[in-house]
């Protein structure tokens, strides 16, 4: 009998991680997530945005711009206005130009699907998460959808990279990341959704209670009232963003997209994604794949910060912003940021090597460079 033996990048260790999250092979891991998760959606444009290099240099060699390029987690960064370029580069071992995990940055795919949902009159974000999903567990069933937009939810699930055991590793399995121990089986989306639990799910704090489970939620509920499937969605998104290269996404079990975490994208087409967010999801020459009314709403809109030091950020309809700035922060090292009224896009994309993947104060550091280089163009 042939010998078999578990699958060494996505089985667990002794830290509960799967082998391409481990510190010693997490900067692999990032650069090349799109080939070692469990299953994966890929999608290309029909047709690509054309990036015409116009570097400014007084940006290029501002200390922002070199604070970020100089990191020793540092993988790409690309900042385009229209169809400019205005400043790109890439560490030794990357290019702006191959997949990377972009992690919750994938977050914002469920602002445009929803947006769209919202002005299809498909879905009313008053009502409860019960009310579309009738089977759904005590940590979501009276939570108002719109409380699952702006992670404004308290439950018993626990997002605390810190700590191997907390539930958003156990979440890793549904989002086809890794395999449970053993012969068990993989939890599906739905299963892992439905057994988080919760009593009072007011957020008892006015900063945002940030819960990449609460995605996974609202993935089930607009895969439940779309016309057409997710997967339709994420071709149009592409083809809108106008993508050079491809898009890949994790899948669950059962087959839904991760779109709280799963995605990996070039920086330049992290960058192209990131002008279509603030273009409302309209695309040249062909029909919407978001509302801008939403895009504008969610700028304007009462919603919790987050917590210091990027409490000038709030967290609004599944975006981060400050009412003229959007964007989203990734595990690992991350960060979108783009200027709405200017149409300024900028993707970082970094590989921290500590022990949990995530630190605040660098992940602060992004942010303000990256609002630096956004309004400092504009």
């Amino acid at each position: 009998m042939s010998e078999v033996f578990p699958n060494p990048d996505l089985s667990v260790g002794e830290d509960n991680k799967q082998r391409w999250n481990q510190p010693a092979h997490r900067r692999h891991g990032f650069h090349n997530a799109h080939l070692l998760m469990r299953r994966m959606h890929m999608v290309r444009a029909r047709n690509v945005l054309a990036l015409h290099p116009t570097e400014n240099p007084t940006l290029t060699a501002s200390p922002e711009v070199s604070s970020l390029i100089n990191h020793p987690a540092f993988s790409a960064l690309v900042c385009i206005k229209g169809d400019q370029i205005l400043l790109e580069r890439h560490a030794a071992d990357f290019s702006t130009t191959r997949p990377h995990s972009i992690q919750s940055i994938s977050k914002m795919h469920i602002h445009l699907i929803v947006g769209k949902l919202v002005d299809q009159q498909l879905l009313d974000l008053k009502k409860t998460v019960g009310h579309y999903l009738p089977d759904i567990g005590s940590g979501y069933s009276t939570a108002r959808v719109q409380d699952l937009l702006d992670m404004n939810v308290a439950n018993d699930f626990s997002e605390d990279y810190a700590d191997p055991h907390s539930d958003c590793y156990t979440e890793e399995i549904a989002l086809g990341w890794r395999l449970p121990r053993g012969a068990t089986a993989e939890t599906t989306l739905r299963d892992f959704t439905n057994g988080i639990t919760g009593s009072d799910l007011a957020n008892p704090s006015r900063y945002a209670d940030y819960k990449s489970a609460n995605t996974d939620v609202l993935t089930r509920i607009c895969a439940l009232l779309s016309p057409t499937r997710l997967v339709t969605q994420i071709e149009a998104i592409a083809d809108a963003a106008g993508y050079e290269g491809s898009f890949h996404i994790s899948l669950s079990p059962d087959q839904l997209p991760a779109f709280s975490g799963g995605g990996c994208l070039s920086a330049r087409d992290l960058a192209r994604f990131g002008l279509l967010v603030a273009r409302g999801g309209t695309g040249s020459g062909m029909s919407a794949v978001g509302e801008l009314a939403f895009l504008h709403s969610s700028l304007t809109k009462q919603a919790p910060q987050l917590r210091p030091p990027k409490n000038w950020l709030r967290y609004s309809n599944h975006l981060m912003t400050d009412g003229r700035l959007i964007g989203h922060a990734g595990y690992g090292g991350q960060f979108l940021m783009v200027d709405t009224k200017h149409g300024i896009s900028c993707a970082y994309l970094s590989v921290l090597e500590n022990e949990s993947g995530y630190d605040d104060v660098y992940m602060a550091n992004v942010a303000e460079c990256l609002r630096f280089i956004c309004l400092g163009e504009s």
